[in-house]
């Protein structure tokens, strides 16, 4: 619980209609240094192996370890009410990134 949550502060936030939609990513990619955390989010599609960096965000250690702590958190109840969240190397999962069209990989595409 931070200062603001004890003293029952409420803080109103606000986003631009442009940035309500949000944006897909499906890499990320993180830097540190002693005094920050730096999350680059990108986006990689099928083709050559290159991605774009749509987002950079920057963080002190301790908003880090928050946000870490606020992740855990809602892995937690998301897992709880649909299930395990599957990553890389597990089964059912390919190991692929990305939207998928179910095609089998390394298999020709229709046309």
């Amino acid at each position: 619980m931070n200062q603001n949550q004890a003293a029952g502060t409420q803080i109103k936030v606000d986003i631009d209609p442009a940035d309500a939609d949000g944006i897909y990513s499906n890499l990320a990619f993180l830097h540190l240094s002693p005094s920050e955390f730096i999350l680059d989010f990108a986006r990689i599609m099928p083709g050559p192996p290159r991605a774009k960096v749509l987002s950079r965000v920057i963080l002190t250690p301790q908003a880090a370890k928050a946000v870490c702590r606020l992740l855990e958190v809602n892995v937690k109840k998301y897992e709880d009410q649909y299930g395990e969240i599957r990553g890389p190397g597990s089964e059912n999962n390919d190991g692929r990134i990305g939207f998928h069209t179910g095609a089998v990989p390394g298999a020709e595409e229709a046309k």
